[in-house]
């Protein structure tokens, strides 16, 4: 069950997460708060996934809220919803572009969309739910989702991506930024241009005339060829590489002569220019209805270090080079900035951690005990070195820290379990294929 926070004195916001909560109450369970400080204690203490932040209670400081969860990289998981009271302060949040806010909807939308934003956000929450929690297999991932043509659903999907790209210290804070821009480009493309139909003379006299784009996509959507395109967002996240297609069921365009046109003076029609200057591998289909683009991935190494990380010793180690080893005394943490380390138990492999990790030692940590396994450095890499009594006086001072910590050390065990079933279950059917028997034969 997934925690909502939701900060607001407004009844009509409060009304409308209850009755979306008791649909889905196997799934989400909500807290609410009335008061800046009890929302910033909950907070921290209890690390609720979705926060709600309503910038149309007055008593309510939704920007402290907002600066509090930036400033902090252990509270990014999840993501905030704000509800603000009309389109230009819908555009103002916007504007902060924050890699939190999952998406900014006025009071009215909210009413009528919330409920569908908990289903979309519970069927894609693997992409929310994970700031250190991922497990690296070291292969790739792929997918796709399908939307139609209401921009919020792509602005989600967006942020889906963004973020888990993010929280797995795939890309960087300027890759963040760029990613993010070019996939709400071309997706945007894809609606007005693609499905919708919007030429670009038709868009620029509508915009003259003082319209707004959303209003002339709900016109054409009025026509049922029109409401019945959908458009579709592949991805293939790979260790070293991103892949990303876009295609929409529209007739397509002469992209060449789009992409040689001059826009510098012109309203509108400068994203395709902008995307291809952001990203590597810009292509289209000869259609002119698929998209694709790559970027390169950061490598092993993290996109964020915590700020009281940062007043510790940094350890630079170089390949072979020994971090710790089994049955040592000591029980120092260390915070994985950059590079890759073997862990060793009886000289044996067991695992390979990288900065998605984010801890080395945690063990004779918590348990005040010898090193459960000897620790190698594999090419070079740095990690921090926090003596425990100093983690310890910062989780008292943050006791989200400790929370986190819990469930990073929960993740890796239910990963450990889900492996060793799944090793199991294969050695179950090799023994079937090859009539290995369970136990040894007694001796003659």
């Amino acid at each position: 069950m997934k925690k909502i926070l939701v900060a607001s004195t407004n009844q009509q916001v409060i009304d409308t997460v209850k009755l979306s909560c008791k649909k889905y109450a196997t799934y989400f369970d909500a807290d609410y708060y009335n008061d800046t400080d009890e929302a910033l204690s909950s907070i921290d203490y209890e690390l609720p996934e979705i926060k709600i932040i309503d910038f149309t209670s007055k008593e309510i400081d939704c920007h402290r809220i907002i600066a509090t969860i930036d400033s902090d990289p252990w509270l990014h998981n999840g993501g905030i919803i704000a509800v603000v009271a009309n389109a230009a302060q819908a555009q103002e949040v916007d504007e902060r572009k924050d890699p939190n806010i999952l998406i900014v909807q006025t009071l009215t939308n909210f009413k009528e969309n919330f409920t569908r934003l908990l289903r979309i956000l519970w069927r894609n929450q693997h992409f929310l739910f994970n700031r250190g929690m991922q497990e690296n297999f070291g292969g790739k991932e792929t997918g796709s989702f399908v939307c139609g043509n209401d921009p919020m659903d792509f602005r989600l999907y967006t942020r889906f991506l963004v973020g888990y790209m993010y929280s797995s210290n795939r890309i960087s804070d300027d890759d963040l930024y760029s990613l993010q821009t070019v996939l709400m480009e071309l997706l945007t493309n894809a609606l007005e241009h693609g499905n919708c139909g919007i030429t670009y003379d038709e868009k620029t006299e509508w915009l003259e005339k003082g319209g707004n784009i959303l209003s002339l996509i709900q016109e054409k959507c009025k026509q049922p060829e029109i409401a019945s395109r959908q458009i579709r967002i592949a991805y293939a996240i790979g260790r070293t590489k991103s892949k990303f297609v876009i295609r929409d069921d529209g007739e397509g365009f002469d992209w060449r002569k789009h992409l040689n046109k001059d826009f510098s003076e012109e309203t509108h029609g400068r994203g395709m220019k902008l995307s291809e200057s952001l990203v590597s591998s810009l292509t289209y289909n000869e259609k002119g209805n698929e998209v694709s683009f790559e970027i390169n991935n950061l490598k092993d190494a993290a996109n964020t270090i915590p700020s009281i990380m940062q007043s510790f010793a940094s350890i630079n180690f170089v390949d072979r080079q020994i971090v710790c080893r089994e049955n040592e005394i000591s029980n120092d943490l260390y915070f994985i900035v950059s590079g890759r380390y073997a862990i060793y138990t009886d000289n044996k492999l067991v695992s390979v951690l990288s900065p998605n990790d984010m801890f080395i030692g945690e063990m004779a940590f918590l348990l005040n005990d010898r090193r459960s396994a000897t620790v190698m450095a594999i090419g070079g890499g740095k990690l921090i070195k926090i003596p425990k009594v100093s983690f310890l006086n910062l989780i008292r001072r943050n006791p989200h820290y400790g929370i986190f910590l819990s469930k990073l050390l929960a993740q890796r065990l239910l990963n450990s379990t889900q492996k060793m079933l799944a090793l199991t279950s294969q050695l179950e059917d090799l023994k079937k294929q090859i009539e290995i028997p369970s136990e040894l034969p007694p001796l003659d």
